[in-house]
Formats: C-alpha cells, sequence, structure tokens
C-alpha cells in the first residue's frame, strides 16, 4: 500500500480529530472504507452522539506535512513497505509516524534499552557494553532519547544504527539538549519517530504514549536500572501486551535504582548479565523458529498509578511521580554528580569520571572527601562503592 498526497491529509486529518485515537481510526476507515469518507461522516455521527467534533481542515494538515518537511520528516502510514513491521504488528500502534532519518533501520531487528535517568556509572557503562554488543550482533537499538540510560544506549549504538522515540514533536526536542544526540543519530544513518504533532510540548502523560512505540519497535525490551515507580516498568508492561520479551539487568538490593528491575526478574524476566542472554532468547525470534510468545507472564506488582490515560480505549498507566520519573538537570555541583553515578556496586574511577564529565583528579578528590566522611568504600582494582 502506498498513500497518495491526498489519502496522507486525509489520514492526518483524521489522526489529529478530537478523540480519534488508533482503534478508533481503523474503526472508522473500516465502516466507511477510507479517512475521506471517514471525515466526511464524522461531524454528523459525532453530532448525534452529543459530542460534535470539527477535523483540522485540509490547510492545517497541509501546513503540518510542509512543516515537518522543512526538518527533513515525512509521515509514514501503517501499511506502507517504510512502516516499521514489529510496530505495526501491535494494537495500540499509530496509524501514521513521522520519520527523520534513514528507512531502512526501522525493519531492522530491533532491541530496546531503556532504564533510569538518574543511572549509576555502573549501569551507564554496562548499558554502553551491551548496546555495542547488541549492535555488533545486526541488531538496532531502540530508545527513548532520555538522559541516562537511554542516551548512554543511543551514544553506543551510533555506529551500528539506533532508533530515538520522540514525546513531542520533531521540532520539541526533549530535553533539548539532546537535540546533539538528534544529530549524531541521523547522521550515523538511524532515525527518530514522533506520533505528536509538529510544535507539541511533550507533557508528563505523553511519554507513556512514547513508550508504547520504544517496545513496539522491538523484538524485547532490555531494563537496565528502574526504580519501583520508574516508567520504564510502564515500557516493560507494554512489551508484554505486544507480545515482546522482557528483560531485566539485576542490581544491588541496596540500591534502589535496581528495586524495579529486581522484581521483574523474580516475576519471570530473563536476566541478563551479558549480550548472549539477549541474543539466545532473540535469535528463534528473528529467525521465525519460533513465534513471539502471546501468553508471557503479566507484572505481578503495579506501581502505584495517580493518573490513567485511556488512550482511545487504550488504558496507559502514569505511575506517581518519582526522582527516576523527573528529567531533572544534571547537578551543577560536582560532589553531587558524583554521589548521583555511585551506587553499592563498585566501579571505577575512570569510569566516574567519563560518566559525570569531570577530570579524573577532580573525581579522586571528591572520593578522598566522601570517604573522610565514611560515604564510600574502596575495594580491589582502583573501584569505589557507595555505602548505604
Amino acid at each position: 500500500m502506498q498513500l497518495t498526497d491526498a489519502q496522507r491529509i486525509d489520514w492526518l486529518r483524521l489522526i489529529r480529530t478530537e478523540g480519534v485515537g488508533p482503534r478508533t481510526f481503523r474503526t472508522l476507515i473500516n465502516r466507511f472504507g477510507g479517512a475521506a469518507a471517514a471525515l466526511d461522516a464524522l461531524p454528523d455521527l459525532t453530532r448525534r452522539q452529543g459530542k460534535p467534533v470539527t477535523p483540522p481542515s485540509r490547510a492545517e494538515a497541509a501546513d503540518e506535512i510542509a512543516r515537518a518537511e522543512a526538518l527533513g520528516a515525512r509521515f509514514v502510514a501503517s501499511g506502507e513497505a517504510a512502516y516499521p513491521r514489529l510496530l505495526q504488528a501491535a494494537d495500540s500502534a499509530p496509524p501514521l509516524i513521522a520519520v527523520r532519518g534513514a528507512d531502512a533501520v526501522l525493519n531492522r531487528p530491533a532491541v530496546a534499552l531503556v532504564g533510569s535517568r538518574n543511572a549509576s556509572a555502573a549501569g551507564g557503562a554496562f548499558t554502553e557494553r551491551l548496546a555495542r554488543e547488541l549492535g555488533e550482533a545486526g541488531l538496532c537499538v531502540v530508545s527513548g532519547l532520555a538522559r541516562g540510560i537511554d542516551a548512554r544506549a543511543h551514544k553506543a549504538a551510533l555506529a551500528t544504527g539506533t532508533i530515538g522515540v520522540l514525546a513531542g514533536g520533531h521540532d520539541r526536542i526533549y530535553p533539548a539538549n539532546h537535540a546533539g544526540l538528534v544529530a549524531s543519530i541521523l547522521e550515523g544513518g538511524g532515525a527518530v519517530v514522533a506520533e505528536m504533532p509538529m510544535g507539541w510540548e511533550p507533557r508528563g502523560r505523553d511519554f507513556p504514549r512514547r513508550n508504547r512505540i520504544i517496545s513496539g519497535l522491538a523484538y524485547g525490551t532490555v531494563v537496565v536500572e528502574a526504580a519501583r515507580r520508574s516508567g520504564s516498568l510502564i515500557t516493560a508492561r507494554f512489551a508484554l501486551e505486544q507480545g515482546r520479551e522482557v528483560f531485566a539487568v539485576p542490581g544491588s538490593p541496596l540500591d534502589p535504582r535496581a528495586e524495579g528491575t529486581n522484581d521483574l526478574i523474580r516475576q519471570g524476566a530473563t536476566l541478563v548479565a551479558e549480550v548472549d542472554h539477549v541474543l539466545a532468547v532473540l535469535a528463534p525470534l528473528i529467525s521465525g523458529e519460533r513465534p513471539a510468545a502471546r501468553d508471557a507472564p503479566r507484572l505481578e506488582d503495579r506501581p502505584i498509578f495517580w493518573d490513567e490515560i485511556d488512550l482511545d480505549g487504550i488504558v496507559i498507566p502514569v505511575p506517581a511521580p518519582s526522582l527516576d520519573a523527573l528529567d531533572l538537570p544534571e547537578p551543577e555541583d560536582p560532589r553531587a554528580r558524583v554521589i548521583g553515578a555511585l551506587s553499592p556496586a563498585p566501579v571505577a574511577v575512570d569510569t566516574l569520571a567519563r560518566a559525570t564529565g569531570l577530570a579524573v583528579r577532580v573525581v579522586q578528590t571528591i572520593l578522598l572527601e566522601l570517604e573522610l566522611d565514611g560515604r564510600i568504600e574502596r575495594h580491589g582494582s582502583g573501584t569505589v562503592s557507595l555505602v548505604r
């Protein structure tokens, strides 16, 4: 299937209509035989239900397409050759996605890597190794362009291909200082995907919507670090609902950033300590030797929700706010940056320096101060860990 320019405008008008989500979109298309006919019927149909809506005009839709094209983005429709096949198989898949970058990477076998925005140095280092080795094995790495684990995954996979998923529009990269990362992804032959309109500033409830696309693009989702109320656990839940594999990297029971991942393992997620633990599970799926499991175990412990987004019948849980859920800026105080990167897992001084962006001598001075305060413990091979 390939939409004409007129059909693409109609599809965009329909999906941008208030109250029309992925499932309603498909229902309307099937009932009326196309987007144009559905748009003609929609005002009367909604008026009779007491909730009249007016779809965006053709000029408004054409303007959004022009603004996207000015940034090098194009709208790809479900069913077209460039639309990711795995995402299309998900029940909640958006009918249209705006794509910047290479079409080919969208249909490569992919793995999602997600985790804490406030990542530890050890977690970030493991993420880089895992992303690099997955890329070397021929897999594309998908993540959400957030600070912490997401950014480390993207950067480590630049040479082999990575896909970033935005929570807002293409002209509203979040966080804003990741514009350079987006540019690097595109220059490296990767792609960036957005569901939301041009000019859309991402809100808290837009990130769970983004997460279902992250998991939908991949054969499996690896959670590296996640607190119990982390948005990364929402991504894992979507992966299960989409029939995809869920993996988790174990962590110290003393580190709150490992509570969510350790829970996932207890509930049946595959433990990941090296890249082969992921490849062994996904290889039969990618080769088609066995279908994706549709009876995967559900997450037992629902996080404490403060809201639930009903996306056209698709209920997206939003966890209670936690430190991990906030995309806070990096602390300016070097001592706070070092403490934030430390965890109960031993980590090398040079790894801390890379994670914090500080000079090694600065990190060593801060570690000496923390040691005198009884905050850290030194181990063999020059590694240190945080004392809880």
